[in-house]
């Protein structure tokens, strides 16, 4: 009996529908662009990113500068501005009317000049000299000091000095052109009014010298224009020195002392010397000789 044998008919499964995951589908975009990429001329420009770079850089909002809404050049500008103005310095602060105005009121420590001092108007590079402070001066002192000046008052304004020229004590300042004679020493009336006023102020300032020779018979002594002031060494120089310093105000003509001759006419050409006369008195190192007008 023949047996039917029925065909085995194979399984036939259901399709399960295909997943297409965010990978999958970013492969493919990938891929996409690799193709069209291959398809043109290559450019040397061309970057590869991954899809997160993608996605970070499309959610990047536009750059935002720290200044702003100011720009670059704008920047620039504003910095070159700021650079050339000139900066106010120390000096000009404390230059500043109100400053002044205060430092001037507390002034009322006073000191004395212990030589001439220049004058300025600032206490920097940039001051102009007004003028000159004789020595022995009393002043005022506001107790500003900066840049080595240091600033006093005259007669109300503000002026800057250099600083280590001011003292506490009043200084000696040596010989001057007047003061009294207590020595006991005198010389004729009949002798000139200039003979009369350097004999007092050599007596004052030199007290120690006490011999002065005035008329005699010859010359400029018998006008009683000349006088001889008799000392030496050091000390003779120190007089004859002083009388060249105040020569304008005795009416000098000319000085000898120890074989040298100073004369108000040839004044620029200093002590000149002598010829040799012989003798210590006839070379005058013993006595300072003086000629006035």
């Amino acid at each position: 009996m023949a047996t039917h044998r029925h065909k085995r008919e194979p399984v036939r499964r259901e399709p399960r529908p295909m997943l297409i995951t965010a990978s999958f589908a970013l492969v493919a975009t990938g891929a996409a662009v690799s193709i069209g990429v291959a398809g043109s001329k290559p450019s040397a420009d061309v970057v590869a990113v991954d899809g997160s770079t993608v996605g970070d850089i499309a959610d990047r909002g536009p750059a935002v500068s720290r200044g702003g809404s100011r720009s670059a050049p704008e920047l620039r500008a504003r910095t070159l501005e700021r650079t050339a103005k000139p900066q106010a310095t120390r000096a000009d602060r404390a230059l500043l009317p109100q400053t002044v105005a205060a430092a001037i009121r507390k002034a009322d420590t006073q000191l004395w000049t212990t030589t001439e001092l220049n004058l300025w108007t600032r206490p920097d590079d940039r001051a102009r000299q007004v003028g000159v402070l004789d020595s022995g001066k009393k002043v005022a002192v506001t107790g500003r000091a900066m840049l080595g000046r240091q600033e006093i008052v005259l007669a109300g304004e503000a002026r800057w000095v250099t600083v280590g020229y001011l003292s506490d004590e009043k200084p000696d300042l040596g010989p001057s052109s007047g003061g009294q004679c207590t020595n006991g020493t005198s010389v004729p009336s009949s002798v000139s009014p200039n003979i009369q006023a350097i004999h007092q102020s050599v007596c004052a300032n030199f007290p120690e010298i006490v011999t002065y020779g005035t008329l005699r018979p010859d010359g400029e002594h018998a006008q009683g224009i000349a006088m001889d002031i008799m000392v030496a060494g050091d000390r003779g120089w120190q007089v004859a020195e002083f009388l060249r310093e105040y020569s304008s105000e005795f009416g000098v003509n000319y000085l000898i002392h120890a074989q040298r001759i100073w004369s108000v006419g040839r004044s620029a050409e200093g002590w000149r010397a002598m010829e040799d006369r012989g003798s210590v008195t006839a070379n005058h190192y013993d006595h300072v000789h003086v000629t006035t007008y």
